[in-house]
């Protein structure tokens, strides 16, 4: 988008409350991290987000093992299931959040390319147990929705809130300007 940032990462509880559906979920959690941080710069932009992959109606985490990331791939192969992604923009004490689903289908996985993955070690820090910009990408068969929300941050939406917050992305772009941040 071609804005400057920094990671500040929020050490929030991530547990799912009592009843709480998946979509609502993911919007609290993009919410409360933006709100930590907010805290940390109060005079800054912040921006928060947060990813899950749910299939039939239940929330897959992150993996707690390999065997777990293995049953969580066995599970998706050759089924649709949905990446749900929200982001959140916090400054000068306005928030607002926008949840954004991706209807992802992979094709059939053998079992021995789910062995080679998971190996790979790549499953073990994502949501679902696959990172589609990484070698995880080889199981799509397609998708409807935000690509770059099942990456991880909904761009359009992102740049979205940030012009609603009053501050558009756009008007720091600069001549010949490709990427500040490759």
């Amino acid at each position: 988008m071609g804005a400057l940032f920094e990671v500040r990462p929020a050490d929030i509880d991530e547990t799912p409350l009592d009843g709480e559906q998946p979509g609502d979920y993911v919007k609290r959690l993009a919410r409360e991290k933006a709100m930590v941080v907010s805290r940390l710069v109060p005079d800054g932009i912040v921006i928060g987000s947060d990813t899950s992959v749910v299939a039939d109606g239940r929330i897959l985490g992150k993996p707690a093992s390999p065997a777990d990331a293995a049953k969580t791939l066995q599970l998706l192969s050759a089924r649709t299931h949905q990446v749900m992604t929200a982001v959140a923009v916090v400054v000068n004490g306005w928030a607002e959040v926008r949840l954004v689903v991706t209807e992802v289908t992979f094709r059939e996985l053998r079992p021995d390319e789910i062995s080679a993955y998971v190996r790979t070690g790549e499953p073990m820090d994502k949501a679902g147990s696959y990172g589609v910009q990484g070698l995880g990408g080889i199981f799509l068969e397609s998708f409807q929705g935000s690509y770059s929300s099942v990456v991880g941050l909904p761009l359009r939406e992102t740049a979205d809130l940030l012009a609603q917050a009053g501050y558009p992305v756009w008007t720091t772009w600069q001549p010949g300007q490709e990427s500040l941040n490759e």
